[in-house]
């Protein structure tokens, strides 16, 4: 499981011009992957990881300020670039699989009191974003 996590002051995602999350506040956009071989016990250390992630001003976390989380699927953040010109998506785990682990990370930051928006799993999405720093990191679990 591999997180792209990017401090910002607002973000949402559109599908065919329909907001469909949204966060107009600072918080944290994560494009979250899946690989193949993850299990559903790393959904609440992601979640674990991503509430209490002190990235936000003054070091703090979303579980110390209640900034929000936009979390949008990204299969692509496994795309392998190392031979040729095309990713490969080898090692990004299938829709059937990823799609209930990425609802799993949600409904466990939800769980510690996480205000969540997300994107639509599968749809084509425009995701916008003013990144505050920037500040991006990378989590992997």
């Amino acid at each position: 499981m591999r997180a792209v996590v990017a401090r910002v002051t607002s973000a949402r995602v559109t599908v065919a011009d329909e907001v469909v999350g949204a966060i107009d506040e600072p918080g944290l956009l994560v494009l979250l992957g899946i690989k193949v071989g993850d299990e559903p016990a790393l959904a609440p250390v992601m979640a674990r990881k991503l509430h209490e992630l002190r990235i936000l001003r003054d070091e703090e976390s979303c579980a110390t300020t209640g900034a929000p989380l936009l979390v949008v699927s990204q299969f692509t953040l496994y795309g392998q670039t190392r031979k040729g010109r095309r990713p490969s998506w080898i090692e990004a785990a299938r829709p059937q699989d990823a799609e209930p682990l990425v609802e799993a990370v949600v409904a466990e930051l939800r769980a510690r009191g996480a205000t969540v928006a997300t994107g639509r799993f599968g749809a084509p999405m425009a995701v916008h974003s003013v990144n505050d720093g920037p500040f991006t990191v990378l989590v992997e679990l």
